[in-house]
């Protein structure tokens, strides 16, 4: 990778434009068939002259072959470069990755692990020059450090020393890197003052109705409006305004011991799994120690925003958006200018959930908008046999969301949302992860992983399969098409997996084309549906987890097409294009992680060393670049 360089500008220049923040999910052209035309058309944005010119296109390249093997495949006529890898420098004077010396220090400098959600920011509007942000979910302390052999949930909370826990808290988090494109090739601009790691140690501010509640007091904190850190960050999605949203997920895994006989959080530490930790982070750090700190795991399981445009601000936990393992947070503007965020709890028989801004969408001040997240309506969703749904308010005083039901306040409801859900009788699904709300088209799709554990009782239309391993995609459209609707209509897209399982994928799918475990999504410029994936396997599925571009409209629908491949034991994850989508960012996590029918994996004992391939070099999470060969459009 070659050296990074600054870019000499002014400050204006390096400030987003209101085109750059409204491409960050919008097109400019959507704008315009939505609540803020007025706005968009006084900026000059471009109209097509007839609907059928912004018609979706079929997708057009040579598909990848199933398989496992130790390295990433690609569609034929496309180039897949590593931008970014676990231990890459992000500043001008950051250390190399040395995997035999590594320190926290270096890594709060360097490129995280496990890069989970991508997004992309556009900088004066271009597709070749912007900030890349990315979610650091998790680490794999067997693959990071020499000499551990293989780890279990057991043996990983003794095993690791104070400065390897030390490393782990810096590998998590976030990093907003600027990217530049010169030559057909994308690099990182190391000097770039927006450059910023995020951290399990980074000061942030708890806002909206929960911030500041007595559930999130503790003595280091005893305003319950300060929280060091964020951890397990998995998906999220960007802002008109142009701030970066990322889910905070399975945040059990980091709280160790036993809360004290009788706590007020005992029901509450239940229902969210508290008490199986996968971190030995307790034996150095108090505040995660449940018998030390038991309100310590309430500051956790929120969205967080962060400006990358400010490498300055304090980061903001919105608490208004419910207290879940939250898998991302991706979002759309409604017919009345408020802003729609739908979210997924990734956890068998949790729910689907939306938040739904108080105030509405200011496109011409983006400052406007810092704060609009903390006000409004949560809601959860209850798919009903018809193929009709309905967005139930979670509300205190409303629904029997009251204090007989151990609810004082708002506050309460948000900090326990799944017993609010429950109670509310929303639908049980198989795992909802990433949700996307098409601009196009109006439609949301909702990833729905896996569910082994729903019996043949249990099953209902939107989960219609027991012993579920494969998963499912749910079509969504609001009634009236605004976002804003507490009444939607749904079907089933797609019932995945191998053939033989009861998917549901077109004839035209061929041999390739199929796949199991849907996870994350992106929409293209074409209002075109891709889904990466996260479970397939040798044992699984006889296939690497990848992305695979799927059909939506017309006699096409549900068919579906292979376009890259994960090497051995890897992830698929942030799908994310540049505003002209002649660049595809995806990211691999956990490269080298044991495969189902492999002797356990290590630092020093491992199925494949992607992306290096050095005998020195353990494998190394990264963000891929993808872009045409001589240029264009993807697909």
């Amino acid at each position: 990778m070659p050296n990074g360089r600054s870019v000499r500008r002014s400050d204006a220049e390096a400030q987003p434009t209101l085109d750059d923040l409204i491409a960050v999910r919008l097109s400019r052209r959507d704008l315009m068939r939505g609540a803020l035309a007025t706005g968009a058309a006084a900026l000059g944005a471009p109209l097509l002259a007839t609907e059928e010119a912004d018609a979706a296109e079929g997708f057009a390249f040579a598909e990848v072959e199933a398989g496992v093997d130790e390295t990433h495949h690609v569609a034929a006529g496309y180039e897949a470069e590593i931008l970014l890898r676990w231990g890459d420098p992000i500043f001008p004077d950051a250390a190399p990755l040395d995997p035999r010396a590594q320190d926290a220090e270096s890594q709060r400098r360097q490129f995280g692990y496990n890069n989970d959600f991508v997004g992309y920011l556009p900088i004066g509007g271009s597709s070749e020059h912007g900030l890349l942000v990315v979610n650091h979910e998790y680490t794999n302390s067997e693959l990071m450090f020499p000499g551990l052999g293989p780890q279990s949930r057991k043996t990983s909370l003794d095993v690791l020393s104070r400065e390897q826990v030390a490393v782990e808290i810096a590998a998590h988090g976030g990093s907003v890197v600027e990217i530049l494109r010169e030559g057909g090739h994308w690099r990182p601009v190391l000097g770039s003052r927006f450059n910023r790691r995020i951290t399990a140690e980074t000061p942030m501010e708890l806002t909206g109705p929960a911030g500041g509640h007595a559930r999130l007091r503790t003595p280091e904190d005893p305003a319950g409006r300060r929280v060091l850190g964020t951890i397990n960050n998995c998906s999220g999605g960007l802002t008109p305004w142009g701030t970066w949203l990322s889910g905070e997920e399975n945040f059990h895994y980091y709280f160790a011991g036993t809360l004290p006989e009788g706590h007020r959080e005992a029901e509450n530490a239940r229902r969210y799994g508290l008490g199986q930790p996968f971190y030995g982070w307790g034996r150095f750090h108090d505040r995660f120690d449940l018998a030390k700190a038991p309100n310590e795991p309430n500051r956790f399981g929120w969205v967080v925003e962060i400006d990358p445009f400010d490498p300055n601000s304090v980061p903001k936990k919105r608490t208004a958006l419910g207290r879940l393992k939250h898998e991302g947070a991706a979002g759309i503007v409604a017919k009345d200018g408020a802003y729609v965020v739908y979210l997924g709890d990734d956890e068998r028989f949790e729910h689907v959930y939306k938040f739904v801004t108080a105030g509405r969408v200011d496109p011409y001040h983006p400052g406007a908008n810092r704060d609009l997240l903390d006000a409004g309506t949560l809601y959860v969703a209850r798919f009903d046999a018809d193929g009709t749904g309905r967005w139930l308010p979670l509300v205190h005083g409303t629904g029997g969301l009251d204090a007989d039901a151990g609810f004082d306040s708002q506050a309460d409801v948000l900090i326990e949302t799944r017993r609010a859900a429950a109670i509310l009788g929303a639908t049980r699904m198989d795992r909802p992860e990433d949700i996307e709300a098409n601009p196009r088209s109006n439609r949301v799709y909702v990833m729905l992983t896996n569910n082994g554990r729903r019996q043949a009782d249990e099953v209902d239309a939107a989960n219609p399969r027991p012993k579920n391993a494969f998963g499912h995609i749910i079509e969504m459209l609001p009634d009236g098409e605004d976002h804003a609707a507490t009444t939607f209509r749904w079907e089933i897209l797609l019932r995945c997996g191998p053939p033989a399982s009861g998917a549901t994928f077109s004839a035209e799918t061929s041999g390739n084309g199929w796949f199991g475990m849907p996870d994350n999504c992106a929409i293209d410029g074409r209002g075109r549906l891709w889904v990466a994936t996260d479970g397939n396997s040798r044992k699984a599925t006889g296939r690497a987890d990848g992305v695979w571009a799927v059909e939506t409209e017309g006699p096409r629908r549900a068919t579906c097409r292979h376009f890259f491949r994960v090497p051995v034991g890897a992830e698929m994850c942030g799908p994310c294009f540049t505003p002209d989508d002649e660049t595809f960012f995806v990211a691999v996590q956990h490269p080298g992680e044991s495969d189902d029918d492999a002797i356990p994996a290590s630092f020093d004992r491992l199925p494949t060393r992607w992306p290096d391939f050095r005998p020195d070099m353990p494998p190394r999470p990264s963000v891929v670049a993808i872009t045409r060969k001589g240029g264009g459009a993807i697909a």
